[in-house]
């Protein structure tokens, strides 16, 4: 009787942590909606892009069912700190102040920062170059960070998110803007932007770095062990290259 009964228990106590388990992977994910092609909103409402593919695709591997909200850029790292979503999958490059504050997988694409405009205007993007010219960039992101210790002397004017850059530079109020450099493409490709190019070299230095990952809260490095894990299955069974050669003709990994 006793070793039944401790038998049901065993049984009773294998549902339970199978219960808890099943509902420790409900996972919110946030992203911004607003950085095409890497998230943003298409006419039906819909979250699009290949940070959304991306997102999807680790959820299906680690077998967890997941809601994906659109979060404003300028909030979506307090948010996440106020535990309204688990995961960030935004495009987000690492910075030590970031890393502080939340956990980072490792790096699901690499790109570069680079200015767009005029390039006719434009040849030299160096700092004393740019005197008094006007610059966007997206607040709170890494360009914009930079151009606020680099480019002193500029005009910076700091946009809610990029396309709103972008518009500015489409309307002749700001004369550059810098971004990275396969968000840019998109823009740049347009045939309402023919005018406008990539101008200078490549932005590369420390500061700007040229990865993006996966964020968690703070402390939940359990979450991004399973992140980790679920990205390198989508590089080995060729589900990242798929979602790739979806949106890029050539690798971002």
């Amino acid at each position: 009787m006793k070793l039944t009964i401790l038998a049901v228990a065993a049984v009773a106590l294998q549902l339970l942590a199978g219960s808890a388990s099943a509902e420790a992977l409900k996972l919110r994910v946030a992203t911004e909606g607003a950085y095409p092609p890497f998230n943003s909103i298409d006419a039906n409402g819909n979250l699009v892009g290949f940070d959304v593919d991306i997102a999807k695709a680790v959820c299906e591997d680690m077998k967890a069912d997941c809601t994906l909200v659109a979060i404003p850029w300028d909030e979506i790292i307090g948010r996440l700190e106020n535990n309204e979503y688990d995961l960030v999958v935004a495009s987000m490059s690492y910075t030590d102040a970031r890393a502080a504050r939340m956990e980072f997988s490792s790096s699901y694409y690499r790109s570069h920062s680079a200015f767009a405009g005029d390039p006719n205007r434009f040849k030299d993007v160096a700092p004393a170059a740019l005197k008094g010219v006007r610059i966007a960039a997206g607040k709170q992101t890494i360009q914009s960070e930079y151009l606020e210790k680099a480019y002193s002397e500029s005009k910076i004017v700091l946009t809610k998110d990029e396309p709103e850059a972008q518009k500015l530079l489409q309307a002749g109020e700001v004369d550059l803007v810098l971004a990275d450099s396969i968000d840019l493409l998109t823009f740049l490709q347009s045939p309402n932007n023919s005018k406008f190019d990539y101008v200078g070299d490549p932005v590369t230095n420390g500061f700007l770095k040229s990865s993006a990952h996966i964020t968690a809260q703070k402390g939940n490095v359990e979450l991004i062990k399973k992140v980790n894990e679920a990205l390198d299955h989508l590089r080995l069974n060729g589900t990242y290259d798929r979602i790739n050669n979806t949106y890029f003709p050539f690798s971002i990994y």
